[in-house]
């Protein structure tokens, strides 16, 4: 959790390049009962709370009433990430999960850039309230910013290698465990007596 709250400060990773898009899906997949929203959703806040202090030592009004609607957009994505996982179980294979986080990763993206062309927090021009708008927010995004289409690509490949990395983590793990108790199984089952192999006691002629 240290790790993918570390993972969405500012310049340590590339825009949108993120642990928690597979962290948050392999939460609904693979932790039990609330500790799946309370613990990713918990990290998440913790890490915004800092990232909120950072930027308002910087001069940024982080407290505007578009940009906490924003934010909190972002926490619906996330919920959203978990409950796919939810769909998915320790048993799905390692494909239909890699494929899970990365439909996750598609659908917080388009949640994402929706909201920040609906609520317009930093008051871009090009994000007109129309069709034409909302495409330029999921393609091309606004002028001296990389384009959005670029924070997609990050997203979709930072969502599958991170997805990749918690379920191979977590299917090997399980696959060492069954290993070690079958072994351990194996060891304290009890051998089998042998049989006695006398022959019985011929009749007297």
């Amino acid at each position: 959790m240290l790790l993918a709250g570390l993972s969405r400060w500012p310049n340590l990773f590339p825009p949108n390049f993120s642990a928690f898009y597979g962290l948050a899906f392999c939460a609904g997949a693979f932790f039990c009962g609330p500790m799946k929203w309370w613990l990713p959703l918990g990290t998440i806040l913790v890490s915004d709370v800092c990232l909120d202090l950072y930027y308002l030592h910087l001069g940024y009004q982080v407290f505007d009433l578009p940009l906490l609607r924003y934010q909190l957009c972002n926490y619906v994505a996330f919920a959203v990430l978990i409950w796919l996982g939810k769909r998915f179980n320790p048993r799905s294979s390692f494909r239909y999960l890699l494929a899970g986080g990365l439909l996750g990763a598609v659908l917080f993206y388009f949640i994402t850039n929706t909201a920040s062309w609906l609520f317009n927090p930093f008051g871009n021009l090009e994000y007109t309230r129309d069709l034409k708008g909302w495409l330029i927010a999921l393609t091309m995004g606004t002028q001296g910013w990389p384009h959005t289409w670029e924070f997609f690509r990050n997203t979709l490949l930072s969502g599958g290698l991170f997805t990749g990395l918690f379920a191979g983590a977590m299917k090997l793990t399980e696959s060492a465990e069954s290993a070690k108790e079958k072994a351990t199984e194996k060891e304290q089952a009890p051998e089998s007596e042998a049989e006695p192999n006398t022959a019985p006691d011929e009749a007297g002629a």
